[in-house]
């Protein structure tokens, strides 16, 4: 089974958040917060518009985004952590 995201959503996969600070201390799991970066695996087609059509949307497979903290849904599929957000709670796409 396949996920494919419909409209304006997107699947991504969150990245893991250092385990260090900057000055080396060890952050214990439980003062971790959910990760805000992530890739994009799927993209739908885009908002539909009035007269039917799809807006293309700006983030491709691949990118890596940040996206708002408390967006979208947490989905698990096949043993993997996911996350299916609108187009509009991408904040950024994080070029490197």
């Amino acid at each position: 089974m396949k996920l494919k995201p419909l409209n304006d959503r997107v699947i991504v996969r969150r990245l893991e958040e250092e385990e260090r600070t900057a000055g080396g201390l060890i952050i214990p799991d439980s003062a971790k917060e959910k990760p805000i970066q992530g890739k994009v695996l799927a993209v739908g087609k885009g908002k539909l518009t009035d007269k039917g059509q799809h807006l293309p949307i700006d983030v491709k497979e691949g990118d890596v985004v940040l996206f708002a903290k408390y967006s979208g849904s947490d989905v698990k599929h096949k043993d993997e952590e996911l996350l299916i957000l609108r187009a509009d709670d991408i904040l950024a796409v994080v070029e490197r």
